[in-house]
């Protein structure tokens, strides 16, 4: 591997298959955890609706962070940066 600036390094299929199997078991015992709670089903209903949303939350902040140790393409306006110091 050559470690020149914009080289992307590619997981193993190995490590995607590892990746997605522990998010599929996770989310997996989530449920069945959820199914299986002595409570009221309006209870277990906003266990599932929080954990739906910390999934999809979680997903959007692993590509907002990907995106920018990315950094801009070359030739591109800089991102957006609200707190950032100009």
């Amino acid at each position: 591997m050559s470690d020149t600036p914009g080289s992307k390094q590619q997981s193993t299929a190995a490590f995607y298959g590892q990746a997605v199997a522990s998010f599929a078991v996770a989310m997996a015992a989530t449920a069945i955890g959820i199914y299986q709670l002595s409570a009221d089903a309006w209870v277990r209903g906003f266990l599932a609706i929080a954990v739906l949303y910390l999934v999809t939350s979680s997903f959007t902040l692993a590509k907002v962070i990907r995106d920018r140790q990315e950094g801009p393409a070359q030739g591109a306006a800089p991102a957006y940066a609200p707190f950032e110091q100009r």
